[in-house]
């Protein structure tokens, strides 16, 4: 999601291949060694695999709206972010999105978990409009679509929690062109299709 939606926003024309995790293609098993997706390759011998790294790649082509910040500083800081976010909270989020599968806890205990990065993006937007400044830059778009998974377990419990910043801050951007477009669906891709581009 990050991936897609900072590829937009830099308007780079990527060929777009939808496919299953659970049945990769031999073309997207011989692009990235970790079989993940998603994969951009860049040139025959460059390629990325980490939704992270394409989202500050694809910036770092074409930036109109500043989102990396004068020499990078929103950059840096949303690196410190996305440590947190990919880490502790991915992993308590996968528990509370699967506390069926986790039954040492309740379900509330798990989102007591995420509830302390949930604080923390609170915190900073009580400050100002979005994570790190008044206008959107990468670390909102870095760490968005995991606050989606965690709102879609419990949109409800979400609405009614006391992070109105966080609530607010999360309903602008789902109501953005950047998200609309990044969450299209596409067909899965075989060999014989025609391009599509994202």
């Amino acid at each position: 999601m990050r991936a897609h939606m900072a590829l937009k926003y830099s308007g780079q024309k990527i060929i777009l291949r939808e496919v299953e995790l659970d049945n990769l293609p031999a073309e997207a098993l011989a692009v990235s060694e970790h079989a993940t997706v998603p994969s951009l390759v860049i040139s025959e011998d460059k390629f990325l695999d980490e939704s992270w790294d394409i989202a500050k790649w694809a910036i770092q082509q074409h930036d109109p709206d500043n989102w990396a910040g004068k020499n990078n500083e929103y950059l840096q800081e949303a690196e410190m972010l996305v440590e947190t976010n990919d880490y502790s909270f991915q992993e308590d989020l996968g528990h509370y999105q699967h506390a069926e599968d986790h039954p040492q806890h309740p379900v509330e205990y798990y989102r007591q978990r995420c509830e302390e990065f949930l604080e923390e993006l609170n915190g900073m937007l009580e400050q100002q409009n979005f994570l790190l400044a008044d206008t959107v830059t990468i670390a909102d778009i870095a760490v968005f679509p995991f606050i989606r998974e965690f709102v879609r377990v419990d949109q409800h419990w979400f609405e009614e929690s006391p992070y109105q910043a966080l609530q607010r801050w999360f309903f602008y951007l789902l109501d953005t062109q950047w998200y609309a477009e990044a969450s299209r669906k596409y067909d899965i891709w075989e060999s014989a299709s025609d391009d599509v581009y994202l």
